[in-house]
């Protein structure tokens, strides 16, 4: 058995320069000690859901097993008019008939220019989140000045954000599965 916290870090978006998919590399690299951020970056390799694909696709297996293996879900996702990016809903569609997210700590992270926006976006998270069971630990939006993409690493306010929720959501899920606390709603 061992003693790491495994997280799963998926972006929303599938540009290959995405500012949120940058967030999840900061999470990576920057990660506390006993904390492994695990990347997904398949989102455009999961076909269209449909209750009538049974069974489920090969990647839609390999999806769901990576859900269930991990101990808390990073999500970093851009806004699309005013909502969640279609291929990110499209992977969460698939897990509501198998479960996977049901009492898993998730926490919520949206780049933009301003901490103002991404609310959209990380409502309808939250909604379709919350809808299967997750617990949402944490949503926020990470400001992240034009001048800084590219260079979102070497950004201190942007490292300080993003380990501040990595280590949000692995504290609160140690210390429930300790028995202490509940998580802040």
């Amino acid at each position: 058995m061992t003693d790491r916290f495994l997280v799963l870090g998926v972006s929303g978006s599938l540009q290959a320069t995405s500012t949120n998919s940058a967030l999840l590399a900061v999470a990576r690299e920057h990660a506390p000690t006993g904390v492994d951020v695990r990347l997904f970056d398949h989102l455009a390799h999961i076909a269209p859901f449909s209750p009538e694909i049974d069974p489920a696709p090969e990647a839609v297996g390999e999806w769901r097993d990576l859900v269930r293996a991990a101990d808390g879900l990073l999500f970093a996702t851009p806004e699309y008019a005013h909502g969640l990016p279609g291929a990110l809903k499209n992977v969460l569609d698939w897990l509501v008939g198998s479960g996977e997210l049901y009492g898993k700590r998730v926490v919520i992270m949206s780049a933009a220019p301003s901490r103002e926006r991404g609310g959209y976006a990380r409502a309808d998270l939250e909604r379709t989140l919350r809808a299967q069971g997750a617990v949402v630990i944490a949503s926020e939006t990470v400001a992240v000045p034009t001048s800084a993409r590219g260079h979102e690493a070497d950004d201190p306010s942007i490292v300080a954000a993003v380990t501040r929720a990595v280590a949000l959501l692995a504290d609160v899920s140690a210390r429930e599965s300790r028995g202490v606390g509940e998580p802040a709603q």
